[in-house]
């Protein structure tokens, strides 16, 4: 009787179909969701899309990527590649994108040289060292970035002395309050075979850290190929470039009675902002290297000082390889930070590509396109970090046997 009574209660359709049972279905019920949010969200661009169009047609404002063919007619303070007012609003874009990666890339590498320092000075037995290396931590990680560029920029660099009373460093190098000046390499038709020597070290690195990984894997020997590695970085090119009639010259910037003459200059504003970026960064670095390193096992280190390993050696060899699975992924959070906080590049008017972008913004108009063109960029500078840093996590991982 009660089995009849709930055959009557639950809805049926005439085609045998329980709704009930298809709506508890986790299946149904998860193609139902995906289904009303993909509705939802073509809904939600065709509305953006279509409100965009016509408040453009409503200011009789052009579309389109048309514009960076046009006439910069703007200065850049800083450049990799040969730019004049003359140039394109392509070509000044190229410029902030060069300039972003220029700062990009030397500050992660800087913070990444600091932060490991920092971070193992942390844990050192040495009273003085960590606690010197715990104030770095907590000055830098606990002051906004925008204010630790304008320390640099105003505090530091703005007091530097005038061109006229450069500092004389070594190398012909002179500092100042308008930047460093060093001398610029002119590179000649030879060239061409020290960079071919150098490509070939690389290779040749490679495949004998390939060999000695395996021969100590097979036969349990080390091989050390730090000292090879460098002399085969170093003395292939050399070679080359004896050989080749040493085909490059210096222009040596010449102190006047105003300013220097000749040279290469990085200013202020690059060099405020490349070491602001690298100490702040740093300091998160820091704490996830020492982060890192407390999750390996202390009977790691315990075992390898009992086979009369050198605490530096315990430290190098068996600690931070194992850390480095800890490490490596917030590691690249802090990269793609480092990477998104150039942007207040703009604040000490340094040419990067949003300083560019929005200038380039204010003499056309284009604004939609250029915010697109910000988006893509950063979205595909932080995408390539993010397949590098999963790509060396996986060469990383602990290997199942």
């Amino acid at each position: 009787m009660a089995q009849q009574e709930a055959a009557h209660t639950t809805p049926i359709s005439e085609n045998g179909w329980n709704y009930r049972s298809v709506l508890n279905d986790p299946k149904y019920r998860g193609i139902f969701f995906q289904v009303i949010t993909v509705v939802a969200l073509v809904g939600l661009v065709w509305w953006i899309a279509h409100n965009t169009a016509a408040n453009l047609a409503r200011s009789n404002t052009a579309s389109g990527f048309g514009f960076l063919r046009g006439r910069a007619g703007f200065e850049v303070g800083q450049s990799l590649i040969s730019y004049s007012s003359d140039s394109t609003y392509g070509r000044a874009l190229v410029v902030g994108i060069l300039n972003t990666m220029l700062v990009a890339i030397t500050g992660i590498i800087t913070a990444t040289i600091i932060g490991f320092i920092v971070g193992i000075g942390r844990l050192s037995h040495n009273w003085l060292i960590a606690k010197l290396c715990q104030i770095y931590v907590e000055v830098f990680r606990n002051i906004p970035p925008l204010l630790v560029i304008f320390f640099w920029y105003s505090g530091v660099l703005a007091v530097l002395p005038q061109p006229r009373e450069s500092l004389h460093l070594p190398f012909s190098m002179f500092l100042n309050n308008r930047g460093l000046a060093f001398p610029r390499p002119i590179f000649e038709s030879g060239m061409l075979a020290v960079l071919a020597a150098f490509v070939i070290a690389i290779i040749a690195v490679i495949v004998m850290a390939r060999w000695a990984h395996k021969r100590q894997a097979a036969t349990g020997k080390p091989f050390h190929t730090i000292w090879v590695s460098i002399g085969l970085i170093v003395g292939l090119p050399v070679v080359a470039f004896l050989a080749s009639g040493l085909p490059m010259s210096f222009d040596i910037p010449v102190a006047g009675k105003f300013n220097l003459t000749g040279g290469s200059v990085v200013g202020p504003e690059f060099m405020s902002l490349f070491l602001a970026l690298s100490f702040y960064t740093a300091s998160f670095i820091a704490e996830i290297v020492r982060g890192g390193i407390r999750g390996v096992p202390k009977g790691q280190s315990e075992a390898a000082g009992a086979l009369g390993l050198h605490p530096s050696s315990v430290t190098r060899l068996v600690v931070v390889p194992q850390a480095m699975r800890i490490i490596i992924p917030p590691l690249t959070s802090q990269y793609l930070n480092l990477t998104k906080n150039s942007s207040l590049a703009i604040a000490i008017g340094f040419s990067d590509l949003v300083a560019v972008g929005g200038t380039i913004m204010n003499q056309s108009g284009q604004a939609i396109e250029i915010v697109c063109i910000w988006g893509i960029i950063y979205l595909g500078l932080s995408i390539l970090t993010s397949l590098f840093m999963n790509w060396f996590n996986a060469k990383m991982a602990l290997v199942e046997r």
